[in-house]
């Protein structure tokens, strides 16, 4: 059941995030790069972290390849959502962008299970 247990934590968690992340991958590549800057990079290129962060590595921890590592950018993107762009909003704003945090420190520290392309 364990096995089952991580393959639901991977998948729940990414599909929840995918609905954060595909927005932006559209945005993206319509070429909107209107995008917050809290490092002072460029909307364009803190548009792409995001995008990496919130859609490409959920789509590699849903299929189970290199899931540790994959979820490293989305606990990257969550730290930085949570502690400095919702910063000074509510715990109410913060509260999403801290369940993802914890649930993909938990498949960081977990790892994918035997349901994954990880394990054949």
């Amino acid at each position: 059941m364990k096995d089952f247990g991580l393959l639901l934590l991977r998948v729940g968690f990414s599909a929840l995030m995918l609905t954060h992340g595909i927005p932006k991958f559209l945005k993206l590549i319509q070429g909107n790069f209107e995008f917050g800057d809290p490092f002072g990079i460029g909307a364009a290129p803190s548009l792409f972290l995001a995008v990496i962060g919130e859609a490409i590595c959920p789509i590699l921890v849903i299929i189970g390849i290199k899931t540790r590592w994959a979820s490293i950018p989305v606990i990257i993107t969550m730290l930085v959502a949570a502690f400095l762009i919702h910063a000074n909003d509510p715990f109410s704003v913060k509260e999403k962008a801290l369940l993802f945090l914890i649930g993909f420190t938990s498949i960081l520290l977990l790892g994918p299970g035997k349901f994954s392309l990880d394990k054949k």
